[in-house]
């Protein structure tokens, strides 16, 4: 690891374009797969916290969030609706660099999310309607049969271009970014390591108005 692989000093006032640039990146030159790949904590009714894996399929770096796609009836869909905020965290062995993220989350537009939903394969679709995310399943057969029967309610056959619609139950979130925290791997764990924080305001159910970031070093 060299100097100038390093965050430069001083640390630039806007982090999100080092987070666009290292997210490209990832893409074209990390030899694993999904690089988009976030692992999302949220928290629940209980006060316990739960983590996964999805993938960000936007990062809209002027604005200042990314998005992801889930089951709104989901267990990070209920907790998200019930505690509107999460942390994030993408992590680049390949690389040597990581982001963590954090803030408030709401649900995409409609529009959005139906955009996406219509360039997913139809077999993504049709698994959007068939699967009760996160509730007790019986058996395999089971899932079988409602996948059949998603089939048979649109009408597809296996050479069909049938047009299945987003359900209303899936659909985008929007984590808007008011923590952001860079890592660079150093030698001797000597990382480098910086954290953005800024303060957002709600304007309306999909966007917040955000006010400058405020950098800080941080001990590895």
């Amino acid at each position: 690891m060299t100097a100038n692989e390093f965050l430069p000093e001083p640390l630039p006032p806007d982090p999100l374009p080092t987070f666009s640039i290292w997210l490209e990146e990832a893409r074209v030159r990390a030899l694993q797969p999904n690089p988009n790949a976030m692992a999302i904590a949220t928290v629940g009714t209980d006060g316990l916290p739960a983590v996964r894996i999805v993938l960000v399929k936007e990062l809209a770096a002027d604005a200042g969030y990314v998005v992801f796609y889930t089951n709104y009836r989901s267990r990070k869909g209920r907790e998200l609706e019930a505690t509107p905020r999460a942390e994030g965290v993408l992590h680049w062995d390949h690389l040597q660099r990581q982001v963590r993220i954090a803030g408030p989350v709401v649900k995409s537009p409609a529009a959005e999310s139906d955009a996406y939903f219509a360039t997913r394969p139809l077999e993504s679709r049709i698994g959007a309607w068939a699967s009760m995310q996160s509730e007790p399943l019986a058996s395999r057969a089971t899932l079988a049969r409602q996948v059949l029967a998603v089939r048979e309610r649109f009408s597809i056959s296996d050479d069909d271009s049938a047009i299945v619609p987003r359900p209303s139950h899936w659909g985008g979130f929007r984590l808007w970014i008011d923590t952001l925290e860079l890592w660079v791997e150093g030698p001797g764990r000597v990382h480098d390591r910086a954290r953005w924080r800024r303060t957002l305001t709600a304007r309306g159910a999909h966007e917040f108005a955000c006010a400058p970031w405020l950098a800080t070093r941080l001990n590895p």
